[in-house]
């Protein structure tokens, strides 16, 4: 269910938890749920914390996320990041709430399908129009991620949410990227100059500006991670996103593959709505559909921040990679709920984190933006990766 129909469920949401204290399992999404919906209530917040678990946490016979009991205690669950049309229907079966996926076109061939396989049952019809498709890093199933061309593919394929990552620049500025670090499998140096894992630039280390005078990332991924077989799809061609193209234009950028910003994002959505309301787009067949998409779109935004280690990293330590090279948690608050407060987005983003230090704070400091915990394995609950108010005995 969208967040935008959640906001009339209020009063069901934050019931007390002692109204389902026989009837929902005691296990350790429950608890971490319960937790998060206590704390943030009591800063005020009138949206509950949504849980946003690894789809394999969901699926099976055993799974450790019993959607059926916490839906009943007045949780969402949006499960992530599901590219498997089979797995997509069987969490459908589930009545999960939404589903993150870096192909939003694949999800809604199989809501579509869906839909007439459930003809003549208005309750199943119901549900799954109010499914959240979220597209993953804006579908980089489709162009590369976390780009103003994936953010306008996944407009263009109607999906309800953008879900994307950020960081924090030298200018205090929420960048846009899943790395802590420009990943040199997706961007290269506009000026043509070598760009290496060696002589990686950190988002921690370089301002807006200077991002976006000097990367360009637009190259199709390439290895163990973003292999060609998982991707076939994936395009650049700059002739299928017309609208990051003219929004480039305006915007004096070097290219439509610069890095982005949520702000600009934000910018970048506003004027997506008008290309094809009453600009250039306005023409095409699906105009209206997209224009009146966007103008409600949602907004799913990462602090790509890890909670602390339990030891030191270092460069010959296998955890370097699980190593924080950037901003501490209350930087990337600041940042990005500054960023969605000056857009006045209140009532169209919500801030997601692996790290819940980050997610108390904007509970704390900003309770009109709703929180999604983001989780894997249920051990982590349990472990030192947990602030002590949320962790699991």
């Amino acid at each position: 269910m969208r967040i935008s129909t959640r906001l009339a469920l209020t009063a069901s949401l934050l019931l007390p938890v002692a109204a389902f204290a026989q009837q929902a399992p005691q296990d350790s999404f429950f608890k971490l749920m319960t937790a998060a919906r206590t704390h943030a209530s009591a800063h005020g917040a009138k949206i509950s914390p949504v849980l946003s678990p690894v789809d394999a946490t969901v699926l099976g016979t055993s799974a450790p996320v019993d959607v059926a009991s916490l839906h009943k205690a007045g949780f969402q669950i949006v499960p992530w990041t599901t590219n498997d049309p089979d797995k997509m229907r069987a969490l459908l079966a589930l009545h999960v709430d939404g589903i993150i996926t870096d192909r939003p076109d694949m999800l809604q061939g199989v809501l579509k399908d869906l839909r007439v396989t459930s003809a003549g049952n208005p309750a199943e019809l119901a549900y799954l129009n109010q499914v959240d498709v979220t597209a993953h890093r804006g579908g980089r199933g489709l162009r590369p991620e976390n780009t103003l061309p994936s953010f306008e593919s996944g407009l263009d394929q109607l999906a309800h949410t953008l879900e994307t990552d950020t960081g924090v620049s030298t200018d205090h500025v929420s960048l846009i990227w899943h790395d802590q670090f420009y990943n040199p499998q997706s961007c290269r140096h506009a000026d043509g100059s070598p760009y290496t894992l060696a002589s990686r630039t950190y988002l921690s280390d370089i301002s807006s500006a200077k991002a976006q005078s000097t990367f360009i990332c637009d190259k199709l991924h390439q290895g163990p991670d973003y292999g060609a077989a998982q991707f076939p799809d994936q395009k650049n061609d700059l002739s299928l996103s017309p609208v990051a193209v003219a929004f480039a234009k305006k915007e004096k950028l070097i290219s439509p593959y610069v890095p982005t910003y949520a702000e600009q994002l934000f910018r970048f959505t506003n004027f997506y709505v008008e290309y094809y309301r009453t600009g250039p787009g306005k023409s095409h067949p699906d105009a209206a559909a997209r224009a009146a998409n966007a103008a409600r779109a949602r907004f799913n935004l990462e602090t790509k921040i890890l909670p602390p280690l339990p030891a030191p990293a270092n460069e010959t330590n296998p955890a370097e990679s699980m190593a924080n090279h950037t901003a501490p948690p209350q930087a990337f608050v600041d940042a990005l709920c500054g960023a969605i407060l000056h857009a006045h987005m209140e009532s169209r983003a919500e801030v997601q984190s692996f790290d819940f230090r980050t997610l108390i704070l904007v509970e704390e400091q900003h309770p009109a933006i709703p929180t999604y915990y983001l989780t894997g394995s249920p051990r982590t609950l349990s472990s030192a990766l947990l602030p002590p108010s949320l962790r699991q005995p």
